[in-house]
C-alpha cells in the first residue's frame, strides 16, 4: 500500500518539477533575447545607445535636448477628417467629420538647439493625435521625399562617415565619399540634396512619412501606404529681407499664426503590388493612387522649452487600431533610439539649473 500512494506522489513531483523546468526555460530565452537585442551579449552589436553615442559624437551633448532634431518649436491645432479614409483605415482619426486634437513639434535635424535655421535643407514635422478612445497616432515627417539609406547599420555608418574631423571641426569629405560610393541606394537622396534649399517658412514645405505603414480597413485587408502633408496656399507676409537671425523659422511662424490658422491636406499614397514596402530610401512610382483624407489646422505656436510638445516621443511605433508597421526595419530602429534619447534628456533635466521642481509630464516619452 505504501508503494500504490507514494507512487502518484512522484508522479505529481515530477509533474510540477517539469513544468517548472519549462517556465525557466522561457524565461532564459527570454532574457537571453533581451541580451541580444541590448547588446549584453553580444559587445559589437547595433544598439540604441550606440546609436546615440554617435549622435552626441557627432553633435556634441547639449544636456536636457532631444538628441536629434533639437531646435525646435511647439504647435498645436487639430485634424479634420473628411471620411475618405475610412474606406482603408478603421482608425477612429478617419472617421467623417471627425475632428482630432494634435499637438505637434516642427523643427531642423541634427543635435545642435543653436544651429542657424539655415544649416540644412531639411525640416520636420513631428504630429501626436489624440483619439476621442483614448488611442493616439504619433508620427514624424520630414521635408526630403526619401530617407538617405535603407537599414539601421547604414544609417549609423552614415552618421560615423559624417563625425567631425578634431581638427578641422568638419566632416572629412573622404569618408562621406567613401561612404556613398558604398551605398548605392543613397542615389535618391543624393540628387534631392543638390538641389535642396532651406526654406524660409515651415508653413511652405511639405513632409513626408517616409517609412511606410499598414492601414488594415473595415474588411480587415491591409494597404500599404505612405503618406504625406501638402501646405495648403499660405498668404505671402510680402517682401523681406535676409532672414535677420539664426531662427527665423520660429519668427515667420509666429507671424503668420498672428494673421490666421495654417493648414496642410493629408495625402495618403496607395502600394501597388511589388513596391518597396520595408525600403524608405525608394520613393513609389508617381502614378500610384493617392487619397486626401483630411485637413490638418494648425492655430498656435509655443516654445519648445515650456510647449505641450516637449515631453511627448514622436514614436513612430505609437499607432492606434486601424494603423500598424511595415517590415521596414528603419521602424523599431526609430523606436528604441528614441526612446534612448528621451531617457538621457529628461535624466538631465532634472539636474539642470532651476529644475529643482521638475515639472509634471503628462505624457511620457514611452511606448504604450
Amino acid at each position: 500500500m505504501k508503494n500504490e500512494t507514494s507512487s502518484p506522489t512522484r508522479a505529481r513531483e515530477h509533474r510540477t518539477l517539469l513544468s517548472w523546468a519549462v517556465i525557466a526555460v522561457v524565461i532564459a530565452g527570454f532574457a537571453g533575447a533581451f541580451g541580444y537585442v541590448g547588446g549584453w551579449l553580444a559587445p559589437h552589436r547595433l544598439t540604441p545607445a550606440r546609436f546615440v553615442n554617435q549622435l552626441q559624437a557627432d553633435y556634441g551633448i547639449h544636456a536636457g535636448y532631444r538628441r536629434n532634431h533639437a531646435k525646435g518649436v511647439c504647435v498645436s491645432g487639430y485634424f479634420q477628417s473628411n471620411g475618405q479614409g475610412a474606406q482603408y483605415s478603421v482608425a477612429q482619426v478617419f472617421e467623417a467629420g471627425r475632428r482630432t486634437p494634435v499637438v505637434g513639434r516642427f523643427a531642423i535635424p541634427g543635435g545642435n538647439p543653436y544651429a542657424p535655421d539655415s544649416s540644412t535643407p531639411v525640416r520636420s514635422m513631428a504630429l501626436r493625435f489624440a483619439l476621442a478612445d483614448g488611442q493616439q497616432w504619433r508620427t514624424g515627417m520630414n521635408s526630403q521625399p526619401v530617407f538617405p539609406v535603407s537599414t539601421p547599420r547604414a544609417f549609423y555608418e552614415m552618421l560615423q562617415a559624417q563625425q567631425p574631423d578634431p581638427i578641422t571641426g568638419k566632416p572629412d569629405p573622404r569618408k562621406l565619399a567613401a561612404f556613398f560610393a558604398a551605398h548605392p541606394e543613397t542615389a535618391e537622396f543624393r540628387t534631392w540634396a543638390k538641389t535642396a534649399r532651406p526654406s524660409a517658412s515651415f508653413a511652405t514645405d511639405s513632409y513626408h512619412s517616409l517609412d511606410a505603414f499598414i492601414f488594415v480597413g473595415p474588411d480587415g485587408r491591409g494597404h500599404a501606404v505612405r503618406w504625406r502633408m501638402v501646405p495648403e496656399a499660405t498668404p505671402p507676409l510680402g517682401a523681406r529681407p535676409a532672414p535677420p537671425s539664426a531662427s527665423y523659422l520660429d519668427t515667420d511662424l509666429r507671424e503668420r499664426l498672428a494673421q490666421a490658422p495654417l493648414r496642410w491636406r493629408l495625402l495618403v499614397t496607395l502600394a501597388e503590388p511589388g513596391d518597396r514596402v520595408d525600403d524608405a530610401a525608394r520613393e513609389w512610382p508617381s502614378d500610384r493612387p493617392t487619397l486626401d483624407v483630411g485637413t490638418l489646422v494648425i492655430d498656435r505656436t509655443e516654445p519648445q522649452a515650456s510647449g505641450p510638445c516637449r515631453d511627448i516621443n514622436y514614436d513612430p511605433l505609437v499607432l492606434p487600431h486601424g494603423i500598424e508597421a511595415s517590415n521596414d526595419p528603419l521602424l523599431p530602429a526609430r523606436s528604441a533610439v528614441y526612446a534612448d534619447s528621451y531617457l538621457r534628456r529628461t535624466s538631465e533635466e532634472a539636474h539642470l539649473p532651476g529644475t529643482a521642481r521638475p515639472r509634471m509630464r503628462l505624457d511620457p516619452e514611452t511606448r504604450s
